[in-house]
């Protein structure tokens, strides 16, 4: 049994499906004689398809960006038509039978050997080129691979490294029942991505690909970030009735979807849904949430096969607005940066400080251009909102300084400018901020007058305060919501906010947890955005709940000095409130 960090609760027990970095997995059999010629072709047909993609890629970036910034995809080109990268390849499908997947897997450990052993930045720079190529070239492999025909017809553990968006894509026709990843935290990509599916999720196991193979039985215990691979019956029948456990609690909390969320003494809370596209929307709708608390818009650009133009942006904002009537949509503008990168913008993976680095709205006002294109559609698409009855609101990540918020709001009004002189049907919105950064929150009183609304972003809130990169296992067990630092600052900032009569909504990922939520509704906060899978289970939890008595449990938690204090404490009380939801409580 392995203990890691538990980012999505529940408990799955399945077979397991290991996906390496990019989708080579080193085991693969060699090729029969016969197969060869097949392989090779297909392996020119990938690297045909992914120089044209760079090209047009080239192309799009250079009129929409900038010359400069379209550069990196000629140089991946000329990577990929390197005689030497290509006979490397052709040879170990020749003379080895490797797959031209295991070939290129070959062909960047070989590679990633020879660079570690360099000093010089600029050529750890191409070793980081020459892995995106690789990465493209076998996403056009994996297009024509189907996967393994046994692991098709079950649901299995997917066991990776990371999730990342994109690769989330190539999943397409697994049926996943629990994740386990090496690296992450309870805000990693793959933790994100779980909680909005509802899957039980473990991250941070290093090295557990080395441990696992496809076809074992694995356990994910989510509750305390356990994972057990090929357990004994006695283990697997135990495991298998908690499963049963989680599904029927799960079902019959979905039951509520249709009731108001509610406090015990009857106060009225505002649960949101966290989305990353418009195909979320449907399933936000399904879970009974008041609309859409954050717009993820930068899974559109990751998603992407190149640059997405005014016109697809407009149409993702439209269809999700469309999607949920009768509601709010929030859309955050573009948080590119720190984990999530796109190179037509000039991300280099050498930056020092990814997190507090070029990244999100410093990242737009470095590319206005770029950036107005994305206020236009969201504009044009706001419009739409008065058809179905939707407020659409608009949103900037990492606000820092008055005068970013500032530039923000003078940004959209050119938008505005632009498309009534073009007499394209827009309307206004409301403006607001991401309150993710300490200088944000000590002067929030500076901001609140120059914002229509205020959304607590505590995932990168907490990893600034904490001065801990929440990705990064060894320091992620400093990333904790109920650290004593972190709940004196979100009732500052609450207090401010409500004091002020400015909306506030809390949309990280602590809003989906219990022992949180109950601390959050203490200090005066009404409004929640989550994941949708999580909607039942807080409005649940709420109907619980009393002002009163939550204000006591804040006043004590208040007043410990220590994290584990504090989590002993919520969980005791937590137990005490709602013990029907213990199972859906995570460490």
């Amino acid at each position: 049994m392995r203990k890691g960090i538990p980012v999505s609760p529940g408990v799955a027990v399945g077979v397991a499906y290991c996906i390496h970095e990019i989708f080579i997995n080193p085991d693969t059999k060699r090729l029969e004689d016969h197969e060869v010629t097949a392989e090779l072709a297909n392996y020119e047909t990938a690297r045909d398809e992914a120089a044209a993609e760079l090209r047009a890629l080239q192309h799009k970036v250079a009129a929409q960006v900038g010359e400069n910034e379209a550069q990196i995809f000629s140089a991946h080109e000329l990577i990929l038509r390197d005689s030497n990268f290509t006979n490397k390849v052709r040879g170990w499908v020749v003379d080895e039978r490797l797959t031209a997947q295991a070939a290129l897997h070959r062909l960047l450990e070989q590679y990633t050997v020879l660079f570690a052993k360099t000093n010089d930045e600029y050529l750890r720079e191409r070793m980081n080129d020459l892995r995106d190529v690789v990465i493209r070239i076998n996403a056009h492999l994996t297009q024509a691979t189907n996967t393994d025909p046994e692991l098709l017809n079950q649901p299995v553990i997917l066991i990776a490294d990371e999730l990342l968006p994109s690769q989330v894509v190539a999943l397409k026709g697994l049926v996943v029942k629990g994740i386990v990843t090496q690296a992450g935290s309870q805000t990693s990509h793959a933790a994100i991505i779980a909680r909005s599916k509802g899957i039980p999720a473990v991250s941070g196991l290093r090295n557990i690909l080395r441990q696992v193979k496809n076809g074992d039985t694995v356990v994910v215990d989510a509750r305390g970030g356990h994972v057990l691979v090929n357990p004994d019956p006695e283990q697997r029948s135990a495991y298998l009735k908690l499963e049963r456990e989680f599904f029927l609690l799960k079902n019959t909390l979905a039951e509520n979807k249709d009731q108001p969320a509610v406090t015990a003494d009857g106060i009225k809370l505002e649960l949101l849904a966290n989305i990353n596209g418009a195909i979320d929307c449907s399933a936000a709708v399904a879970m009974g949430s008041a609309g859409v608390g954050l717009f993820r818009t930068e899974y559109i650009y990751l998603t992407h096969p190149d640059v997405p133009d005014e016109e697809e942006q407009y149409i993702a904002y439209r269809d999700a607005i469309l999607a949920t009537p009768g509601s709010t949509m929030t859309i955050r503008t573009l948080d590119i940066g720190g984990d999530k990168t796109v190179p037509y913008l000039g991300h280099t993976h050498q930056e020092a400080n990814p997190f507090m680095g070029w990244r999100s709205i410093r990242l737009s006002f470095e590319h206005p251009e770029f950036f107005n294109t994305q206020l236009r559609a969201v504009l044009r698409a706001a419009a739409e909102g008065a058809s179905v009855n939707t407020q659409v609101k608009l949103m900037f990540p990492m606000i820092t300084t008055v005068e970013e918020v500032r530039k923000t709001r003078a940004m959209v009004r050119k938008a505005a400018q632009q498309l009534r002189a073009e007499n394209k049907r827009f309307a206004e919105v409301p403006l607001g901020m991401m309150l993710e950064v300490p200088a944000a929150a000590i002067s929030i009183n500076d901001m609140l007058p120059l914002v229509d609304f205020v959304s607590i972003g505590s995932n990168d809130l907490v990893q600034y305060l904490m001065a801990a990169d929440r990705d990064n296992p060894k320091v992620s067990h400093l990333c904790q919501p109920l650290a004593p630092p972190v709940l004196r600052v979100l009732a500052t900032v609450i207090k401010a906010c409500n004091k002020a009569g400015k909306p506030v909504t809390l949309c990280g990922e602590m809003a989906a947890q219990p022992r949180a939520f109950v601390l959050l509704f203490a200090m005066g906060l009404r409004s929640f955005s989550m994941s949708a899978s999580f909607i039942p289970s807080m409005k649940e939890l709420a109907a619980h709940l009393t002002e009163e008595s939550c204000r006591t449990i804040l006043r004590r938690a208040l007043t410990l000095r220590t994290t584990s204090a504090v989590k002993r404490y919520m969980a005791e009380q937590l137990a005490i409130l709602a013990p029907n939801l213990r199972m859906l409580d995570m460490d």
